[in-house]
């Protein structure tokens, strides 16, 4: 996980507590958004633990929401959050959600491959609270905290960048004039 400007769950959920009257809308791309008739299908929590190359135990927990579209339009506008509200409401009767979670949304179509996104800039625009999602990237963890990767059975940083290194010139002239084995003779 890269994104050091991660939402958290509850913030999340603070910015719907806010505003139960607008519009949900979710924009994936600079000219995509989810279809207004999208679902939340899911939301799951997930406790992630995991050992980068450098050796050092990581955990952070994720809560993802899951957005469907269905293949025939149902609506004309999108959820309002109150509804959104509803669900989540609902999903924490059975389920403790953390509030210090990162919070992600999955979400594909037929134009888009399925995939966890970040909310990247939430905004009140007219009647819609418009969540911004941006995809995450990978990372050398070891590197970030200015450590270095594990390393090769020869003791090499496996993400060192690599050194050449410089094999000696043999000159073909200098073979002539070694002692050489006669045809036998028995030497070889």
């Amino acid at each position: 996980m890269n994104n050091t400007q991660a939402l958290n769950w509850q913030s999340f959920k603070d910015m719907l507590v806010q505003n139960p009257d607008l519009d949900l809308q979710f924009q994936y791309a600079e000219t995509s958004w989810v279809d207004q008739s999208y679902h939340i299908t899911e939301i799951k929590q997930a406790p992630i633990t995991s050992v980068d190359c450098g050796g050092k135990m990581n955990s952070w927990t994720e809560i993802i929401v899951q957005l469907w579209e269905p293949g025939v339009k149902q609506q004309e506008r999108a959820m309002k959050v109150r509804k959104a509200l509803s669900i989540i409401e609902l999903v924490e009767r059975s389920l403790s959600l953390n509030p210090k979670a990162t919070l992600k949304i999955e979400f594909g179509n037929s134009q888009f491959d399925t995939r966890q996104m970040f909310p990247g800039e939430i905004s009140v625009q007219g009647e819609n609270l418009v969540v911004d999602l941006r995809p995450d990237t990978v990372q050398c963890k070891a590197i970030e905290r200015g450590g270095s990767c594990g390393t090769t059975a020869n003791g090499e940083e496996c993400c060192s960048p690599v050194v050449a290194i410089e094999k000696p010139k043999i000159r073909l002239t200098t073979l002539a004039s070694a002692e050489v084995c006669a045809p036998g003779s028995g030497c070889c």
